[in-house]
């Protein structure tokens, strides 16, 4: 246990949470996440240095988590001891950061003393007993905040269903991108191939059907048509003024005239759906707009993802169920601040039927973590960014390593990635 306590203030940098404020290294925040603990010294890090919540582990956590003679494998044990030790609902005291970068060291120091792979691990915790390969979503067209173009919605995702196997996913994800590059510096030169934060390109275009064109047409001309579909994360929060949606909210003189109600922007939504094959929204409304996603969810088949929504957090969770605001659940570790904690948010939305995706964050590292906690819970999908970019592809290639140790015994998720096992 020890050794597992001195090695958090590397993960913690790795791992940190934020909230209420924009964080330069997590741009599309919620405002109902877990506290992050930042030292708020304007002259380092622009204020945004970890060394409090360092300095909560090696002072507070450590010492005390150590006194009570825990093994390692004790994940639930010892994620709850955390809690108690903080006492607070969002995790203010020590930091959701200093919390979960001990979280991921006893989870992999668990898995290392078991003498298992890290996902099988996790899957034990889970009480999974099927392991399946994800489903990846490729962000392949960035707006939002997440580029300098003037598009509102934030991700274009391409979803390859009609793989056989997550290797051939990754070639076809591959494919298309290139081609989609290729399309979009011919129609809109070379400096709009420069990539977004995650990986995918940010063309300068403020028409948001213009950008599921760009996509189709590549689809196509890579040869995946009815193999590949479509998904978004819009991060309407982002554009959610007095009750409306800004379309044009880069521009500070946006005409308020142009705003869209609730209503109209289900409108452009059920447009996207009809005319491209569209299989996931993620976050189409403010993450208080309830009403809005649940009268979306009901008027359409597709996955409805909540991120802002439900921030990973059960009692969010259990508000969106209660009013059947969305069916699929964004699955983001630092937004709630423990494995235990995140492994129970997957349980509780799939209790109720719905999906989960396991998602990176806009600020990355190479910490692989999440793509043996995809593979473990065995949700069928992830989205971790284009295949571009050393952070996003790290957690590609350990789903391939992943892949390439189960042989024979892999499975991939395919057109059953919201409701694999």
């Amino acid at each position: 246990m020890t050794y597992v306590i001195y090695q958090c203030a590397f993960i913690l940098i790795e791992t940190v949470t934020h909230n209420n404020y924009k964080n330069p290294l997590f741009i599309s925040t919620g405002v109902h996440e877990a506290l992050e603990l930042r030292d708020n010294v304007k002259g380092e890090y622009h204020g945004k240095g970890v060394l409090t919540a360092i300095k909560n582990i090696n002072s507070i956590i450590a010492p005390e988590l150590l006194k009570q003679n825990l093994e390692v494998t004790q994940q639930k044990e010892i994620d709850q001891f955390m809690l108690g030790l903080d006492g607070t609902e969002n995790k203010s005291k020590l930091g959701a950061n200093a919390i979960l970068g001990v979280s991921l060291a006893v989870a992999k120091a668990g898995a290392a003393k078991k003498g298992v792979p890290l996902y099988k691990h996790l899957a034990d915790l889970a009480g999974n007993n099927d392991i399946v390969l994800p489903v990846p979503a490729f962000n392949v067209i960035n707006g939002g905040s997440h580029a300098g173009n003037k598009l509102a919605m934030q991700e274009f995702m391409i979803l390859p269903t009609g793989a056989s196997s997550f290797s051939e996913a990754m070639r076809m994800g591959s494919e298309v991108y290139h081609h989609l590059k290729k399309i979009i510096k011919e129609k809109f030169g070379l400096d709009s191939t420069a990539v977004g934060d995650e990986g995918g390109f940010a063309p300068n275009i403020l028409n948001n059907k213009d950008a599921l064109y760009l996509i189709q047409d590549a689809i196509q001309q890579a040869g995946y048509s009815g193999k590949i579909e479509i998904g978004m994360d819009v991060a309407a929060s982002e554009f959610f003024k007095n009750g409306t949606y800004d379309l044009d909210f880069k521009n500070p003189k946006s005409n308020p005239a142009d705003y869209l109600s609730s209503e109209k922007l289900a409108e452009v939504y059920l447009d996207f759906i009809k005319d491209f094959p569209m299989v996931s929204i993620e976050d189409p409304f403010d993450q208080d707009d309830w009403a809005a996603w649940a009268s979306l969810t009901s008027r359409t088949p597709i996955q409805i993802v909540g991120d802002d929504l439900t921030v990973t957090n059960p009692k969010r969770i259990a508000t969106a169920v209660e009013k059947k605001a969305c069916n699929c659940l964004l699955l983001k570790v630092n937004q709630i601040g423990s494995v235990t904690e995140s492994i129970d948010a997957h349980l509780l939305a799939k209790k109720n039927g719905w999906g989960t995706m396991v998602s990176h964050r806009s600020g990355e590292t190479e910490d692989t973590f999440i793509a043996d906690l995809v593979v473990g819970l065995s949700t069928g999908q992830i989205k971790t960014g284009a295949p571009c970019r050393s952070e996003r592809l790290a957690k590609y290639n350990q789903i391939l390593r992943i892949e390439e140790e189960l042989g024979a015994a892999a499975k991939y998720a395919g057109k059953n990635f919201r409701r694999p096992v």
